[in-house]
């Protein structure tokens, strides 16, 4: 189905195309949520005589973005969760809990807006990209930790993956693998 964008969509084009995609994606999607027009010659006409609203509106929201992306970008953010020794969460991080983070912290941020191919698993500082606009995308360091302390720790460089980074150097010296046996043992003894 051929289509008329009212903005830009990304890997799709840009505002006022005129572009072919699947049926399906456009009767699901960019229909549906006001993105694109059917390509016929009276949308066409509606769409040109709209184009002055339709740009000065992305103008505004684009602008809008860009303010809320000056304050919003390089920040870190720390999220405490549990974990087991090795680093692997129980549960996991989501697009929901990043933007109820962002939201918490003052910035109005949707999670269609959080670009995460797959929630985050695992203990340690993650680069996550949000989408403001289609136009302005910034990134943001979310600083994943059992604890604040921890986090500090973290956020100097610090891997807390194993158990003498949790526990430090005094980790009980009998819990180490290599005091579970004496290479060294005679192996000949017999009674």
């Amino acid at each position: 189905m051929e289509v008329i964008l009212l903005e830009r969509i990304s890997r799709l084009g840009q505002m006022g195309e005129t572009v072919r995609v699947k049926d399906g994606f456009a009767r699901n999607f960019l229909l549906p949520q006001g993105k694109a027009l059917r390509a016929n010659e009276a949308n066409k006409k509606k769409f040109e005589g709209q184009r002055a609203q339709l740009e000065a509106r992305n103008l505004e929201r684009k602008s809008d973005a860009e303010k809320v992306a000056e304050s919003l970008d390089g920040k870190a953010f720390v999220v405490v969760r549990t974990a087991g020794e090795t680093g692997q969460l129980y549960g996991s991080v989501s697009t929901r809990d990043i933007s109820d983070l962002l939201s918490a912290e003052g910035f109005t941020v949707a999670r269609n807006q959080v670009e995460l191919n797959h929630p985050i698993k695992t203990i340690g500082l993650n680069k996550v990209a949000i989408a403001l606009h289609p136009e302005v995308e910034v990134t943001i360091t979310l600083n994943i930790a059992r604890s604040a302390e921890e986090a500090e720790r973290q956020a100097q460089g610090e891997t807390l993956t194993t158990a003498e980074a949790i526990y430090g150097e005094d980790i009980n010296e009998n819990a180490r693998p290599d005091s579970f046996f004496d290479p060294n043992a005679d192996e000949g003894e017999e009674a």
